[in-house]
C-alpha cells in the first residue's frame, strides 16, 4: 500500500475494546460503512484506505472511543449513529449530557439530534420531540424526568398518553382503574423500570412521585413542580392537546412525544400534534426538537423500514 493511505488513531485500551466491540463486530461495521481496513496493534488503531474514507472513519472512532471514556456502554447502535453523523460532518453526540439514572448507571444521547434534544429538554419548559418510531423521542424524556425526579428537582414524574384503542369502551373493560389502563401503558412502564429499577419504582410509585395515566384523567388538574411527559401525542385530538399544554402549573416542564405519520385517530386532522407544532414553534419557552429515519438507534432494519414508509407517503395523497 502506498504512502498516505494509511494512518494511525491514538486511544486509550478502553476506547480501542470498544472500537473493536465483541468479537471484532464494530470494527466489521466500520469497515463495511467506511471501505476502510482497521488494525489494532497496540495504544491505538489503524486505519487504511482513501483520504476521505479515512477521514469520516476516525471521526467515528474517536466518537465511539469518548463515548466509552464517559463509563457508557457502546453498543451497535451507538456505532451505527456515529457512522451516520461521521458522514453527515456533523459533531458527534459523545459531549452531550449524561443523565445518571438509577441502577442504568448513565443515559447520553446516542446522535446528534438527541444531543440536541437533551440540550433542549434542559433548556425549555416546553418540548415538542417529533419524529420516528426508534429515535428514543420517549425514553429519553423519561430517562430525564426520572434523572430530575431522583435529584429532588421536582415532587412528580407524570407520564399520559391517549388511550386511542379503548375508547369509549375503557369503562366496560374488567378490572379496576390500574388493570384498564396499563396494557396501554405498558412501554412506560418498562421504560422506568429499566431506568429506575422494578423496586425503586413500585415504592416511588406507591408514595405518588411517578404517575402514568391515560390523556383523559388529565382534565381539570393542574401539574405544579413536576415533569410532564405526553407520549403518543400525535394520537390526542386538538382539543386534548390545549388541555394538557394548558395543565402546567408552578415548577412544572413538560416534554410531549410523537410520531406524526403514525395517526391512529379516525381523522388524521385531528391530530393535535401538528397543529401544537405548528402554532407554538417559536414561543418563548418552547423548543421543537425533530427526529429523521437516520436517527433511529434501533434495529437497522427499522431505519430502511421508515424511509420506505416515508417515500410510500410522499407520492400518496392524504387521506
Amino acid at each position: 500500500m502506498s504512502r498516505g493511505t494509511e494512518e494511525f488513531v491514538a486511544l486509550s485500551d478502553k476506547g480501542v475494546r470498544a472500537v473493536a466491540g465483541p468479537h471484532s463486530r464494530h470494527a466489521a461495521l466500520l469497515e463495511d460503512a467506511f471501505d476502510v481496513l482497521i488494525e489494532a496493534p497496540g495504544g491505538g488503531v489503524r486505519l487504511r484506505g482513501k483520504l476521505k474514507s479515512r477521514s469520516e472513519a476516525r471521526d467515528a472512532i474517536r466518537a465511539i472511543a469518548a463515548r466509552a471514556e464517559q463509563g457508557l456502554d457502546v453498543g451497535e447502535s451507538d456505532v451505527r449513529a456515529a457512522v451516520t453523523a461521521a458522514k453527515a460532518g456533523e459533531p458527534a453526540a459523545s459531549s452531550a449530557p449524561v443523565l445518571p439514572v438509577g441502577r442504568r448507571g448513565a443515559v447520553a444521547a446516542k446522535t446528534p439530534a438527541q444531543a440536541r434534544y437533551l440540550d433542549d429538554l434542559a433548556r425549555c419548559e416546553l418540548v415538542f420531540g417529533v419524529g420516528p418510531a426508534g429515535t428514543g423521542k420517549t425514553f429519553l424524556a423519561v430517562a430525564y424526568g426520572a434523572a430530575l425526579l431522583m435529584r429532588g428537582e421536582v415532587d412528580r414524574l407524570v407520564i399520559t398518553r391517549p388511550a386511542v384503542e379503548a375508547g369509549e369502551r375503557l369503562g366496560f373493560l374488567p378490572g379496576d382503574l390500574k388493570e384498564k389502563v396499563d396494557p396501554y401503558l405498558a412501554p412506560i412502564w418498562e421504560a422506568l423500570s429499566d431506568l429506575m429499577g422494578q423496586e425503586s419504582l413500585t415504592r416511588r410509585r406507591e408514595r405518588g412521585e411517578i404517575e402514568v395515566a391515560p390523556l383523559a384523567f388529565m382534565r381539570g388538574r393542574t401539574l405544579a413542580h413536576a415533569f410532564v411527559i405526553v407520549d403518543e401525542a400525535q394520537n390526542a385530538t386538538r382539543l386534548q392537546m390545549k388541555m394538557v399544554l394548558t395543565r402546567l402549573g408552578e415548577g412544572a416542564r413538560m416534554a410531549v412525544t410523537g410520531d406524526p405519520s403514525q395517526v391512529d385517530l379516525p381523522n388524521l386532522r385531528d391530530s393535535g400534534l401538528a397543529h401544537a407544532v405548528s402554532i407554538l414553534e417559536g414561543v418563548k419557552g418552547v423548543a421543537i426538537a425533530r427526529f429523521e429515519a437516520s436517527d433511529v438507534v434501533r434495529h437497522p432494519l427499522v431505519e430502511r423500514i421508515v424511509k420506505a414508509y416515508d417515500a410510500d407517503a410522499a407520492k400518496t395523497p392524504a387521506r
